[in-house]
């Protein structure tokens, strides 16, 4: 394949990702019809079946590249980081419509006959990353388990993304997940750690 036929076979698989997070997200998995996601990708069925076996097979890949275009924030490893992640994650979903889609689709794994952690897991693995960086930092209590930690986090967070999305759009995220930390803090945070950890936005903090 050469270089230019390449790159509109990238183009064209973006365009059909972008428009089919777009739907599943407004839509769910059953109402968002390959036929509206050809339409709004303005793609042929060709090119749609040259990427995408199945709509089932498009909806995997969304829900299992959610996190890819992420910018997460940036900043030393370790409880703070983690926290200035989970933040942000929370001011897109509010407006992402691949992480909200591929959120909502990890939800409704059932409407497509799948069932797959991989998502899940994706997260578990990268607050892991965090908590181990916080382990080597000094930052946890003895008894703590990353790995346990990092479960709990994405099932809890799960929790509070879907409650606050049923309830009010997702409007209250950042405070929900910040009453989340409050709570779970005490838990896992060497007490003289917890008292200098932030809630507020990266930039907030540098201002």
């Amino acid at each position: 394949m050469s270089g230019s036929v390449q790159e509109r076979a990238i183009k064209t698989r973006e365009a059909i990702l972008r428009a089919a997070s777009e739907l599943f997200d407004e839509y769910g998995y059953s109402a968002a019809s390959i036929s509206k996601i050809m339409k709004r990708a303005e793609v042929t069925a060709g090119a749609m079946y040259f990427h995408f076996s199945s709509k089932s097979n498009l909806a995997h890949a969304v829900m299992t590249e959610q996190g890819e275009d992420l910018e997460l924030p940036p900043g030393k490893d370790g409880l703070q980081r983690l926290i200035d992640i989970t933040l942000y994650l929370a001011d897109e979903l509010q407006s992402n419509p691949k992480l909200r889609a591929g959120v909502r689709l990890a939800i409704e794994q059932g409407d497509w006959g799948s069932r797959d952690d991989s998502a899940y897991r994706y997260w578990a693995e990268m607050f892991a990353v965090q908590l181990r960086a916080a382990r080597n930092r000094g930052e946890l209590l003895p008894e703590v388990d990353e790995e346990e930690v990092a479960w709990l986090l994405v099932s809890s967070y799960s929790g509070t993304q879907l409650l606050s999305h049923i309830s009010v759009g997702r409007a209250d995220l950042h405070h929900r997940v910040t009453t989340l930390w409050r709570y779970l803090l005490p838990g896992i945070a060497a007490p003289a750690v917890k008292l200098r950890l932030s809630f507020t936005a990266r930039c907030d903090r540098a201002a």
